[in-house]
This record gives C-alpha cells, sequence and structure tokens, in this order.
C-alpha cells in the first residue's frame, strides 16, 4: 500500500545521494548549503510520511516492490518502528550540517558528501523489505562512518576508526552466513513473509547467535563496546551526534526486526543471556562514566548504559517493555545527540573536553547553562523530559519478566544521576577563576538553532509521548503475537492489568 502515489521511500533515499554527489564538485560554500537543503528537504519528506502514515491501516504502508535481476528486489516499505526511526534520522541530519557549519575547515565538500551518504545508507536500513537489501545499506553505513572519524577526527583518529571498523564488520560476517541459510529454507528474501516464517527450533538458537554477534556489537552491548568510546573521543562533533543518535539504534532495529519474530523459541532461550550482559552493561558503563575526565567519554560511556535499557526493554517479552525499549532508543537519539553538541559548543571555544578545565559557565553562559541543564536531566530520566517515560514503561516491562533485572536496572538511573548532575556541577557552577573559560561567548544564533529543536522535541516526548507510541503499536502488538508462544514465565509478585494503579500503561502505552 502506498498512500502518495509516488515513490516516497526512494525520494528519501535518491535526494541526499545526488547531493552527495553534487557536493564533490563545488567549493565548500557551496558544498555546505547543498548539504543543508539536501537535508531540510529529507527532513520535510519525512513529516510528509509522518502525516500521511495511517496508524489503524495496514503494517506495511508506502510499499514499493521493482524486481531487479534473480530473488533480488528493490523492495521498500515502513512500518511504525521505521517511521519513527526514519523520522529520528531526518531530523537529526540538518541538525548535524549547521553543527559542522564553521567548526569543520578541511576538505569541506568530502565532509558534507559522506554525511549526506550516511543519511542514505541510514534511511535504507529502516525501510529496506528484502533481507540482502538491508545487509547492504546495514553493511555499507560503515564506510562514510570509518572516513569521518579517520580523515576529520582528533588525535589517535585512525586507530579509533580502524576498531570501529573491524569490530562491526566482524560481527556481520556471521549475519550474512544466517540470511543466506534463512533465504534457502524459506525460499524468499522478504523480510515481511520472513517474519511469519516458523524456523526449526533447533536452527533458531545458531540463527540467533549470528545476528545477535551483529546486533550485539552495534547496540554496542557489553563485552563488545570498547570500540564506542574511542570512536566517540575522537570523532568530529556531528559525527558524535549521528553515531549516537541513529547508527546505534540499528542494534535495536535489527532485534525487534529480526531476533525477536523470526527466532522466538530461540529469543526465550537466551533470556537470561541478554538480561545477565545487560545488567552488567548498566553498572559497569555507569561506574565507568563517574571516573571520567574527558566530557566525551563520559557521555559515551552513558551511551552503553542507556542502550542496555533497550535490550532489557526488548526481551522483556512484554508490551510495556517492548514500547519503552523502543521510546528509550528515540529519546536517547535526541538526548545523547544534543549533549554531544552541548560538548562541541565549549570545545570549539577553547579547544579541550577535560572536565577540570572549565567551572562557573552559568555566569558568562545562561542560555548554554539552561539548554545543558535540560538535556542533563532528560539523560536522568526527569518527569515531563523524554527520558522518563522509555524508562519508566522498560521498567515496568523487565519488573514483570525479573525483578532482580530491574532492581539491578535501578542503580543504574541512580548512578546515571550521579554521573551526570556531576559532570554538570563542574562544568556549570562554581567560582569563574580561569580568564579563558571567562572570556567564552554565550551561544550563537547557530548554535541555539541547532540546540532549540532538540530541547522541544525533548519537552514534547516527555509531556506528550502517546504521539510517537501510537504509530507503532500495532507493530509491538505484531512482534507479542510471535513471542507468545515463547513467552518465559515472569517473576513479578504484581502482574500488568491486575492493579488500578497500572490498568492505564497496560492497555496501551503511556498517555
Amino acid at each position: 500500500m502506498n498512500q502518495l502515489g509516488f515513490p516516497i521511500l526512494t525520494l528519501l533515499i535518491a535526494i541526499p545521494t545526488f547531493a552527495a554527489i553534487a557536493c564533490l564538485f563545488v567549493r565548500a560554500d557551496m558544498a555546505r548549503w547543498i548539504a543543508l537543503a539536501a537535508t531540510l528537504v529529507d527532513f520535510a519528506l519525512g513529516l510528509l510520511l509522518w502525516a500521511n502514515y495511517d496508524v489503524g491501516g495496514p503494517q506495511w504502508q508506502f510499499v514499493e516492490n521493482v524486481p531487479l535481476f534473480g530473488r533480488f528486489a528493490w523492495a521498500m516499505g515502513i512500518d511504525g518502528i521505521a517511521l519513527m526511526l526514519i523520522l529520528l534520522s531526518v531530523f537529526l541530519m540538518p541538525i548535524c550540517i549547521a553543527a559542522s557549519w564553521d567548526a569543520i575547515e578541511k576538505r569541506v565538500p568530502e565532509y558534507m558528501a559522506a554525511f549526506l551518504l550516511m543519511e542514505t545508507l541510514m534511511i535504507g536500513v529502516f525501510a529496506a523489505q528484502d533481507l540482502f537489501l538491508f545487509y547492504i545499506f546495514f553493511e555499507a553505513g560503515l564506510i562514510p562512518m570509518y572516513l569521518i572519524i579517520g580523515i576529520w577526527g582528533g588525535v589517535d583518529r585512525i586507530y579509533a576508526s580502524y576498531k570501529f571498523f573491524l569490530y562491526t564488520l566482524l560481527g556481520s560476517v556471521l549475519m550474512l552466513i544466517a540470511m543466506l541459510w534463512m533465504a534457502q529454507y524459506a525460499g524468499t528474501t522478504y523480510i515481511p513473509v520472513l517474519m511469519a516464517v516458523d524456523f526449526p527450533p533447533e536452527a533458531q538458537t545458531w540463527l540467533f547467535l549470528a545476528f545477535f554477534a551483529s546486533f550485539a556489537v552495534k547496540m554496542p552491548m557489553w563485552p563488545v563496546h570498547t570500540w564506542l568510546p574511542d570512536a566517540h573521543v575522537q570523532a568530529p562533533t556531528a559525527g558524535s551526534v549521528i553515531l549516537a543518535g541513529v547508527l546505534l539504534k540499528m542494534g535495536g532495529y535489527g532485534f525487534i526486526r529480526f531476533s525477536l519474530p523470526m527466532f522466538p523459541e530461540a529469543s526465550a532461550q537466551m533470556f537470561w543471556l541478554v538480561m545477565g550482559l545487560s545488567m552488567v552493561a548498566i553498572v559497569y558503563a555507569s561506574l565507568v562514566a563517574l571516573v571520567q575526565q574527558d566530557m566525551k567519554k563520559l557521555i559515551a560511556y552513558s551511551s552503553v548504559a542507556h542502550m542496555a535499557f533497550v535490550t532489557f526493554g526488548l526481551f522483556a517479552f512484554n508490551r510495556q517493555g517492548i514500547e519503552g525499549a523502543l521510546l528509550v532508543m528515540l529519546s536517547h537519539g535526541l538526548v545523547s545527540g544534543a549533549l554531544f553538541l552541548c560538548v562541541g559548543v565549549i570545545y570549539d571555544r577553547l579547544h579541550t573536553r577535560e572536565i577540570a578545565r572549565y567551572g562557573g559557565l552559568s555566569n558568562n553562559m545562561p542560555r548554554y547553562a539552561v539548554l545543558f541543564l535540560l538535556f542533563t536531566m532528560a539523560s536522568v530520566g526527569l518527569p515531563g523530559t523524554s527520558g522518563f517515560v522509555g524508562e519508566f514503561l522498560a521498567m515496568l516491562g523487565v519488573y514483570q519478566a525479573s525483578s532482580w533485572a530491574a532492581f539491578v536496572a535501578t542503580t543504574g538511573i541512580i548512578l546515571g544521576a550521579a554521573y551526570m548532575l556531576y559532570l554538570y556541577r563542574r562544568v556549570a557552577y562554581g567560582p569563574l577563576d580561569k580568564p579563558d573559560v571567562a572570556a567564552m561567548p554565550d551561544l550563537s544564533g547557530r548554535e541555539i538553532a541547532t540546540l532549540a529543536p532538540l530541547a522541544a522535541v525533548v519537552l514534547w516526548m516527555g509531556v506528550y509521548p502517546e504521539s510517537f507510541i501510537s504509530p507503532m503499536r500495532a507493530d509491538v502488538g505484531a512482534v507479542l503475537a510471535r513471542l507468545e508462544r515463547a513467552k518465559p514465565q515472569g517473576d513479578a509478585q504484581l502482574a500488568a492489568g491486575h492493579g488500578p494503579q497500572l490498568s492505564p500503561v497496560a492497555h496501551g502505552g503511556a498517555h
């Protein structure tokens, strides 16, 4: 079903592709304007997609299917989950281009082309309905990010870019082998059909582990997370924003698109493996974040802890957990992206990310201090911000599945408040006794234009999460229907729906 009558998903992919090629043939200033125009057009198309998405309609919408050769087809289509992740991608991309406007001075046309190519591949991952088309987009996304870190990154950029590339590539080789077996067994590479195939339980375990190897690295889950802090520290600001904002979400998207609906028995069998790794990740990453002296490294470790909430929620095998995990993914994309932008703002002025070099910024940069505080509170999970809704629903879901896992997750929230507030106190408060810090000007108009939209959406999601949950609700239900037969027994004493205080959430998300 395609409500609009024209191939909007192909258009979303084509515009940044052609803009990327155009950037390579023009001067730096023109490349910046081409990149900004292309990303804004894609954002407008994303809003058109959202406006025309039929919430009560069929699962797969805006479908395009053009046979190419053999079994391979240009198969595009989205459900509510893919819609939200595409919107996140097209929303963050113009912000990244604006954030790079003055910060990037060398090889600007190539930089803009790399970012536009990244947008093409990210949208392709979420819109692809053919197994191998998904794999091509999923893997090709490594290349522009590898170049962005390796060319425009920090002092140790070569080491960080190779580590990023090798970690994520090695995990995906096993996934390709599993995909070949699945296509042979099912006789199709069409993802909506594969989601309804009942693979043999003994094969499911191996298939699950092959996909898990790729998605766990992408998330990243402990212990295959070590590439992330290096990549974040070395990447330019906009590179960190898109890495945290969208690329990490591909792992979570893979779990809910492939692992859970296609391998339900294996997912239930691996319940304690995923829960165990998530528990370690939350506590370990939070404790490591507490002792960091580099702002970017602290936020990178906080990303590892927040993404553990996603795996917690997805493998809770209930509606609250999965809806909470999806909201955490969206919220983390906004909040961590905003925090990296906040670090970039003061890095551009003082050229250091050492926390100890700052202090007292609320005196001479009040606008900056207010926005930084909002994003800090959203990261902590303050009610009224996007961070609260997702974590609350994910915790509710996890509690029904395992009260021990919920207890450990709660310690992660407490530690999260400790390291984020510690960071904010050392940067924004205290005496303004360093002359170079005192001389730093407040946010410019361009910097406000990059941070204000993020602040608005963080508050919108916190106050009215239903607008983000409702497109995904039916798709979560479809995944739950596949999981129902394999669902492990939870140990919670209070079942959802058996108490008046839980019934509004139990019957369809947060309102």
